[in-house]
C-alpha cells in the first residue's frame, strides 16, 4: 500500500504561562483515507512517534504541555486513516514501547531517511518538531541534545540547520522567561510583598490590600462613584497578581 505522509508540522509558539503555542500541524490534503494494517515501523507515521519517543525519553519525565502536544499528534496522524482509531491504539502502544530504549534509535532514523531521502524540506520540519517537544518543558538537557543531536545526524540535517533551529527555540525561551521575571516582579510590588516572603506573609499583604480596595468597604465609607471604580479596579489587579505568584511557588 502506498504510504500516506505524515504531519508536516511548522513548529513554534503557544505557551508556558498560556502564552505559547504549537501551530496546527499541516497535513497532505488527502482525497481519500487509507486502511493501514502493516508494521509502523514501516510508515513514516510510526516512525515520527518512535523518534518522539526516544525524545521524551531523554529527560525522563513528561509535562503537561508535552503530554497534549503526544494527544494531539496521536489524533492527527489517526485521523488521515479509515481505521483511525485502530491506528491510534497502535501508535499509543508503539510510543511506550519505543520509550523503554534508545537501542534501536539509529535504525528508526535510517528507515526514516530512506523513506524521506528524496524530500530534505520534510526531514528538516520533523527534526524542528522534535526540538520542539524537547524544548517544551523549557529545558534543554544535555541528554535531549546529545540524542536530538543524534537523530539529526542519522536524518542527515544539515548541522548548520539544526543548530539554528537550537538557537531559536533558544532565544524564544529565553525571552518567555524575560517576560515572567518582569511579569512576577510586578505582582510582587502589586502585593506589596517581597520574593523571599514567605506564604503566609503573602497571604496576609494579600488579604490586608483585599479589605483596603474593595469596592464595598469603599462604597459604605460614602465614596464617590468614581473612586469605587478605581478600588475595583485595583482589586482586579490584586487577585490577578496574587493568582500569578500562587501559581509560580505551586500554592
Amino acid at each position: 500500500m502506498e504510504l500516506i505522509v505524515i504531519l508536516v508540522v511548522v513548529v513554534i509558539l503557544y505557551l508556558i504561562g498560556k502564552n505559547y503555542k504549537t501551530e496546527e500541524f499541516k497535513n497532505i490534503n488527502l482525497k481519500r483515507k487509507d486502511r493501514f494494517e502493516g508494521d509502523l515501523l514501516n510508515h513514516e507515521a510510526g516512525l515520527l512517534v518512535a523518534l518522539m519517543a526516544k525524545v521524551a525519553k531523554a529527560d525522563g519525565k513528561v509535562c503537561e504541555l508535552e503530554a497534549e502536544l503526544l494527544k494531539h499528534t496521536f489524533t492527527d496522524i489517526s485521523s488521515h486513516f479509515e481505521n483511525s482509531e485502530e491506528i491510534k491504539e497502535k501508535l499509543k502502544a508503539l510510543y511506550t514501547k519505543e520509550k523503554q530504549s534508545f537501542d534501536n534509535m539509529i535504525i528508526i532514523c535510517e528507515k526514516l531517511y530512506n523513506l524521506t531521502k528524496n524530500d530534505y524540506t520534510k526531514r528538516a520540519k520533523i527534526m524542528e518538531y522534535l526540538l520542539n517537544l524537547a524544548f517544551i518543558d523549557k529545558e534543554f538537557s544535555k541528554t535531549e541534545k546529545m540524542i536530538t543531536e543524534d537523530i539529526s545526524n542519522a536524518l542527515k540535517i544539515k548541522k548548520d540547520d539544526f543548530e539554528r533551529l537550537i538557537v531559536t527555540f533558544e532565544a524564544f525561551y529565553s525571552q518567555q522567561a524575560a517576560s515572567k521575571a518582569i511579569s512576577l516582579e510586578k505582582a510582587y510590588e502589586i502585593l506589596e510583598s517581597k520574593i523571599d516572603d514567605d506564604n503566609a506573609t503573602l497571604k496576609k499583604n494579600y488579604r490586608s490590600l483585599v479589605k483596603k480596595h474593595h469596592p464595598d468597604i469603599i462604597s459604605g465609607q460614602g465614596a464617590s462613584q468614581n473612586i469605587i471604580d478605581e478600588a475595583t479596579k485595583k482589586l482586579q489587579e490584586i487577585n490577578e497578581a496574587y493568582e500569578m505568584i500562587k501559581k509560580d511557588r505551586g500554592i
